[in-house]
């Protein structure tokens, strides 16, 4: 099913998609080892689950369609495959669409990717698909639903709140139909972004994700790759429970079931939990938003 539709049968029932992440922990997920993990998302009946572009292990992209296939076709769940733009050349992604097409893919997330080790922002300007807008265009022609990331507190490249909210809306101009944002641990960032987009003119779907921190280092890996900022509740959680693992494992859960509560009670268009393939983290996120 597509992301789209599924987004407009919600809104049409006055709900709100709820959607999982599964993605590669250390550059690694087997295909059994997914399969595992979506028979732990299934009794939960997410609205859809994604798979990052990594997954099946660094470099190894071609599982991504596997992954995803197996979720859509196992476990009846609609299934978003990731696609990085940053290393394609015109015939690869003629390649990696005729892959997802022949797995069945219905849904894209199209992303930039990090750059490659020596490839500088001037060199990128340079290559077929520089940016995720780049990419969006060729994919819906290919009959896919296309959805783009967004980033409430702005993109490590662009500290510019407006200027990435102008990046966002070239990506709907290109044919995006829905977003999922960069995690986020105060969703007054989201709110304010949100007032951004809408009076860009963002009018597709923007579902919220939200990751629960579950160690002092998995929380600071976050802020340093994706940059986002640790508002004094989550800090003093921190400090609570720093020598207490189990603890803060807990507390981290419930702070991010808190924020999926707010967010749904605010009316997000969704919730993505970037759930680090965990089944409790999912079950703890839907026990609170489908109660």
């Amino acid at each position: 099913m597509r992301v789209d539709q599924i987004f407009a049968d919600a809104r049409a029932a006055g709900a709100q998609p709820v959607s999982f992440e599964m993605f590669p922990p250390k550059g690694e997920l087997t295909l059994e080892r997914a399969r595992e993990v979506a028979g732990g998302f299934a009794p939960l009946a997410p609205d859809f689950v994604s798979v990052t572009y990594s997954a099946g292990g660094s470099g190894n992209s071609a599982a991504t369609a596997q992954i995803a296939q197996m979720i859509s076709t196992e476990f009846g769940i609609p299934s978003v495959a990731h696609l990085t733009c940053i290393s394609l050349t015109p015939d690869t992604l003629a390649a990696k669409i005729d892959e997802f097409r022949a797995a069945g893919i219905e849904n894209v997330l199209a992303l930039r990717g990090d750059l490659p080790a020596g490839m500088s922002e001037a060199d990128a300007e340079n290559i077929a698909f520089p940016y995720a807008k780049d990419l969006v265009p060729a994919l819906v022609d290919a009959g896919f639903c296309v959805g783009g990331a967004a980033y409430p507190e702005g993109h490590l490249t662009c500290d510019d709140l407006p200027t990435s909210v102008k990046h966002l809306r070239q990506k709907q101009d290109a044919g995006a139909s829905f977003f999922v944002t960069q995690l986020f641990f105060d969703n007054e960032y989201f709110y304010r972004f949100r007032e951004l987009a809408d009076a860009a003119g963002i009018t597709v779907p923007i579902t919220a994700g939200i990751m629960p921190f579950t160690s002092k280092q998995q929380i600071m890996r976050m802020v340093f790759t994706c940059a986002a900022s640790l508002p004094a509740p989550v800090i003093k959680i921190l400090a609570r429970y720093e020598d207490d693992p189990a603890s803060l494992r807990e507390a981290g859960i419930e702070y991010a079931c808190r924020q999926l509560e707010d967010l749904a009670a605010h009316g997000a268009d969704g919730l993505h939990v970037y759930t680090m393939n965990r089944a409790d983290v999912a079950q703890a996120a839907m026990h609170v938003l489908r109660r």
